[in-house]
């Protein structure tokens, strides 16, 4: 799969699942380019393409933010991509012959995790405002 979209679908679940809110800002195409270690370019293009999609919104002198409204649509293709990594994630456990009890305690406790972490995450934010 190449980079663009490895980066662009990682974008596009964080805004599905709220990891990334509106009006966040994102690093900026060096940092995240640097961070990936791939080059400025790629990560240049995916912003441009989600700014395109409506899922970012560019602002010059100020950075890349998540747009405050999703576009139309946007939430059923998010959920679509979840899908895909569900049913990977699926076929990848049936080939290390995780069955599917077990598969389900691993979800719950990742999920759970996730949404500690997303709980953490907004107070830690909380905090900081005061």
């Amino acid at each position: 799969m190449p980079i663009t979209r490895q980066i662009g679908d990682q974008i596009r679940s964080h805004c599905a699942a709220g990891t990334l809110r509106p009006g966040d800002r994102l690093p900026s195409v060096r940092e995240l380019a640097k961070q990936l270690t791939v080059n400025q370019n790629t990560v240049l293009r995916v912003y441009e393409r989600l700014t395109a999609e409506g899922l970012l919104e560019r602002r010059h002198g100020d950075g890349t933010f998540v747009s405050d409204t999703l576009p139309r649509g946007r939430l059923k293709a998010q959920r679509e991509l979840l899908l895909q990594e569900i049913q990977r994630l699926a076929r990848r456990a049936a080939d290390l012959g995780v069955d599917a009890e077990e598969m389900r305690k691993l979800l719950d406790q990742s999920f759970d995790r996730a949404l500690r972490e997303r709980v953490t995450a907004a107070t830690n934010g909380d905090d900081n405002d005061e």
